[in-house]
């Protein structure tokens, strides 16, 4: 090498040796491996991002490293001094810097130094240097298994989510395990999920990262076995099948394949709506690869659920469902009680066997209802369930269908935007205009409901207002509506407050609530607290006390 090139590997060192000894002096390297038992080590890469005076070092894929500043000056490479060159003198130092880390804990079971090198002949990526330890190999390999065993097979409580986060990956790790062994993967991957079905939102957690680790080892490992992948212009991949790809064997039993149509499911069971097109995509790149039963998914639904569980025919109604696009097909063939009685009763059965929550319905009848409340997505779901609520003897079948269907971070699959509602919406807000007796399960719908990502519970509660008024037992109700109301919510119910009694009935509600959400519950009935203040000073004891108590209440006075 020349003078400026060996400049510029001095830099590439100086850089690595930074990162090494940035690691060395962390104080929390043990605690962080003791967390689980599935951990060996915190680092099983580093990225090389070499620029002309702009090198850096760090962890995180080289691919996304890619988008950094332009480097300071011209690089003094081209790509075959780079490869034949640089890469064996790479290798040495950080060989060099392993030899007396391996054995700690910051180093996983395998290390690798991945590149991105600016050269005369434009940018080249590589994986400079590659190692396996394999003690560390066998000792978390034996680690894994015991879990499995102790924890899963014969554990009977739920379990830790930063568990599952590393036994995913290492179950689909090709450098731990050649070929996943499919079945029992997928097997333990259900166990997981069984074990923490009563936890929510830990459950939330688990099946995230069930996906992330699929995802990843279908894209990173079995996709790109199959498939030549290239951007188009449009900066989306295009997958063409390789010309040596055997499409035999395809749907013999505990197929690779077999993880990729799972985890297509899943993603299309569990993940956001923005997230599913990724779930067809892996289902029509299974079925091009000649998987008959990813045929017969993107037809007629998964496995998951029997024939007579998925469809309903009879003199009243016709019921189909589909699991992997989330449709419940409906056809009320006499309008009648009954008709509706049997679609909520499959739809519910369905959902309790862990159909979709984030479904939609498509139906055929003859009526067209709507609740009465503006800004609801003129949906087939809004209409099914409006058309059902006309039947009084229909409310608590309705209602133990909401119970089942509500679930916090989830919405109808035909609903979006501002008209995004959460499953049960159309039945809550149906039972709690109809019936008083249903002011409970408003409550327990509100809890629920995420404001941020939803708008609607304004359109209801204005008209909840109007339908009940404010009663001792409204009250409850229409609080639990204003805690998660927008600024945007104006309620005309200040003449009804001129009653003392009402008007003592809100502030005994009030007063229960932290002064944040006390704050929010007054804006839309008084607006801002300038304004209650305003109201305050005009007033005549004891109507004087009571809004003083508001205000305190809210954190003004």
């Amino acid at each position: 090498m020349n003078a400026i090139q060996e400049e510029a590997l001095e830099e590439m060192k100086a850089a690595i040796y930074e990162w090494f000894e940035e690691q060395e002096k962390r104080k929390d390297v043990e605690d962080a491996v003791k967390r689980t038992t599935l951990q060996v080590g915190i680092f099983n890469d580093i990225v090389l991002d070499y620029r002309p005076g702009r090198t850096s070092v760090g962890s995180s894929d080289f691919r996304r490293n890619a988008s950094g500043r332009k480097s300071m000056k011209a690089s003094p490479f081209t790509q075959e001094e780079v490869l034949h060159e640089v890469q064996p003198r790479l290798t040495s130092i950080v060989r060099e810097k392993l030899d007396k880390l391996h054995t700690s804990a910051l180093i996983d079971y395998r290390f690798t130094l991945k590149g991105r090198f600016a050269t005369a002949d434009g940018p080249v990526r590589l994986t400079v240097f590659d190692i396996v330890y394999e003690e560390k190999k066998r000792q978390l390999l034996e680690r894994v298994e015991s879990y499995i065993e102790q924890k899963l097979e014969k554990g009977a409580y739920p379990t830790k989510p930063l568990d599952t986060f590393f036994l995913t990956r290492h179950l689909l790790d090709p450098y731990l395990f050649n070929e996943p062994d499919v079945g029992r993967t997928i097997a333990i991957f259900d166990r997981i999920q069984a074990l923490n079905k009563e936890r929510v939102q830990a459950l939330r957690e688990h099946r995230s990262d069930i996906i992330r680790a699929l995802t990843h080892w279908a894209e990173e490992v079995f996709l790109p076995r199959h498939y030549d992948v290239t951007l188009s212009e449009y900066r989306t991949n295009e997958n063409g099948i390789k010309p040596d790809t055997s499409l035999k064997h395809m749907d013999e039993p505990n197929q690779p394949i077999d993880l990729l149509l799972y985890g297509a499911v899943m993603i299309l069971r569990y993940e956001p709506s923005y997230s599913k097109a990724k779930g067809m995509t892996f289902l029509e790149l299974a079925r091009q690869l000649g998987s008959g039963k990813a045929g017969r998914m993107l037809k007629e639904g998964s496995d998951s659920f029997a024939r007579e569980e998925v469809h309903l025919r009879d003199e009243l109604t016709e019921c189909k469902a589909n699991d992997v696009f989330s449709i419940i097909t409906v056809v009320i063939r006499k309008e009648e009680a009954g008709a509706y009685e049997r679609a909520i009763s499959f739809i519910l059965s369905l959902l309790r066997k862990g159909f979709p929550k984030s479904y939609k319905i498509k139906l055929k009848s003859s009526v067209r209802e709507a609740l009465p409340i503006k800004g609801l997505a003129k949906s087939d779901t809004h209409r099914f369930f409006a058309n059902a609520l006309a039947y009084s003897e229909l409310y608590p079948l309705l209602e133990e269908y909401a119970r089942e269907a509500m679930e916090e971070f989830v919405w109808y699959e035909d609903t979006e935007g501002e008209k995004s509602v959460m499953p049960g919406s159309y039945a809550v807000f149906g039972l709690g205009l109809a019936d008083e007796r249903y002011f409970p399960l408003v409550e327990i719908y509100m809890a629920l409901v995420d404001e941020e990502h939803q708008l609607v519970q304004d359109k209801f509660t204005a008209v909840f207002a109007e339908t009940h008024g404010i009663t001792e037992r409204s009250m409850p109700a229409l609080v639990a509506c204003l805690r998660c109301s927008h600024d945007s919510l104006k309620l005309r119910i200040q003449p009804e407050l001129e009653s003392e009694d009402k008007l003592s009935l809100l502030v005994q509600h009030v007063e229960a609530l932290p002064d944040y959400e006390a704050e929010r519950v007054l804006y839309p009935i008084f607006g801002k607290a300038e304004k209650l203040a305003a109201l305050a000073r005009k007033a005549q004891e004891p109507r004087k006390e009571l809004l003083l108590r508001l205000l305190k209440a809210a954190g003004q006075a």
